[in-house]
């Protein structure tokens, strides 16, 4: 089936009625003017850090790079980015997904932190603008590691399905002493990011990586797992451990708020549910593997809450077993499948469950996701949505590949550049499936003029990436 695509509404009035035809509900203000809400500057309280000042209502969203080196080092290309970020105008620069150890990263170009590496990741920090609070966001890949290209998967738990699909079984379990050692890692990590002058780290724990897992870890028999308190104890442990060791850094979490069951290509390879009954692996689900609950989710912020966190930033689902729900989009990435929804509906379910839980706890600053979809609409649903107070503030992801100064235009008063507004064509994600650099190659003028968008053209023309 095909959905009307955002980039034909020229009026804010007929995205407002395709959302009553879906009936969905995105916050969307008439026009967007310079200062205002977006403009205010965002205060969070961390009980290590004290208060941080963020200038304004926008955030960078931390993205995984393929184009570091193999040895996780900084590159040129990773320096183009943070330096493209820093002009960008955003208060807030949410850093790239680093892995705390080698064999934890998701591809063999991904950061990682390390005595090796901290002075080239210290020089990213330089990159950025005077003002901008920054951090690092702290990872291990679990199932999905690929530190070398083939996978090398690590499990929190035995998974029915998911573990078929990476080719393990119970011995990719890590054990309780290696729970133990890979906390101790973290905070190694996050000492390391408070030497290269980072605000905050994130205690990542989304997109179906190691630490999201762990928050379904239900059958767990050991201290990081069955109840909510045990599924939290990777989390307490590396608090504890930074507030000892790092105690001026603050602490963050990306949270994938909730979670459906995994999707695969089904009849005219549209994206079909591939588990039939109960699918009780999904943090923030309903237990169908379909439906949200949050009772967990406000738990955990809860928790959060506890622990001296002030900053959260939501998300939902994992890139490789529900990409629709992760991050919606019209064009799919070459290993995934035909829309089962418009995508409008994705972008609302994030939006709707990030404004329950900003809410629910006042005491977080919440960066909500799932913005980009909106494409030259995504200005008017960011004033609706902080004037509304549906999250503290508005996160970029793949639109600050594209168009990283879209935060400054808007502050200043300026229209978009059509020219460079994410249109959702996920080539930023089929490109490092297949072994390339990150970045947007159809519009970056940078990622046009690259040699690897000659193999990119190559790579969808033998997949034949599915389109909707």
């Amino acid at each position: 089936m095909r959905y009307p695509q955002v980039k034909k509404f020229t009026t804010v009035d007929q995205l407002r009625d395709r959302c009553a035809e879906l009936g969905i509900d995105i916050p969307l203000a008439d026009a967007v003017d310079a200062g205002g809400r977006l403009a205010e500057a965002v205060e969070v309280h961390d009980a290590g850090a004290g208060t941080l000042r963020i200038p304004n209502r926008f955030a960078i969203l931390p993205m995984e790079g393929w184009d570091a080196g193999t040895d996780g080092r900084a590159t040129n290309l990773v320096r183009r980015r943070w330096a493209r970020f820093g002009a960008s105008g955003a208060g807030l620069v949410w850093g790239e997904a680093t892995a705390v150890r080698p064999d934890g990263r998701a591809n063999p170009h991904q950061l990682v932190i390390d005595e090796s590496t901290i002075d080239g990741i210290a020089a990213l920090r330089t990159l950025l603008a005077p003002g901008q609070v920054t951090g690092l966001q702290l990872t291990h890949s679990g199932r999905w590691s690929r530190p070398d290209g083939a996978p090398l998967p690590r499990t929190a738990y035995a998974h029915p399905e998911l573990d078929g699909r990476v080719g393990v079984g119970a011995e990719a379990v890590f054990a309780t002493h290696e729970l133990d050692e890979l906390v101790e890692q973290y905070v190694a990590a996050a000492v390391l990011a408070a030497q290269a002058g980072f605000d905050f780290v994130d205690v990542k724990h989304c997109h179906g990586y190691l630490l999201h897992e762990l928050l379904s870890a239900r059958d767990r028999g050991d201290a990081y797992g069955g109840s909510l308190h045990g599924r939290t104890t990777f989390l307490r442990r590396v608090a504890a451990g930074i507030r000892e060791q790092a105690p001026g850094l603050a602490i963050a979490v990306r949270l994938s708020v909730f979670d459906l069951m995994p999707f695969a290509p089904g009849p005219g390879s549209v994206g079909v549910p591939v588990v039939d009954g109960p699918y009780p692996y999904a943090f923030g689900g309903d237990g169908t593997g379909l439906g949200i609950d949050l009772a967990e989710p406000h738990a955990l912020l809860d928790a959060i809450e506890a622990l001296g966190i002030g900053l959260v930033c939501t998300t939902a689902g994992s890139p490789y077993y529900n990409p629709h729900v992760q991050r919606p989009a019209y064009f799919p990435p070459s290993d995934g499948y035909k829309l089962p929804e418009d995508p409008l509906v994705g972008v609302a379910r994030q939006l709707t469950a990030t404004a329950e839980l900003t809410a629910a706890h006042p005491n977080l600053t919440v960066v909500g996701s799932g913005y980009s979809y909106l494409q030259q609409w995504l200005p008017h649903a960011a004033r609706a949505v902080a004037e509304a107070g549906g999250a503290s503030l508005i996160g970029l992801g793949r639109m600050a590949l594209s168009h990283p100064d879209l935060p400054a235009e808007v502050l200043a008063g300026r229209p978009l550049d059509s020219r460079l507004i994410c249109r959702t064509f996920s080539d930023c994600t089929t490109a490092p499936r297949n072994g390339l650099v990150s970045g947007c190659f159809p519009l970056d003028p940078f990622y046009k003029d690259h040699p690897q968008r000659v193999e990119l053209a190559a790579v969808k023309k033998a997949t034949r990436a599915p389109t909707p």
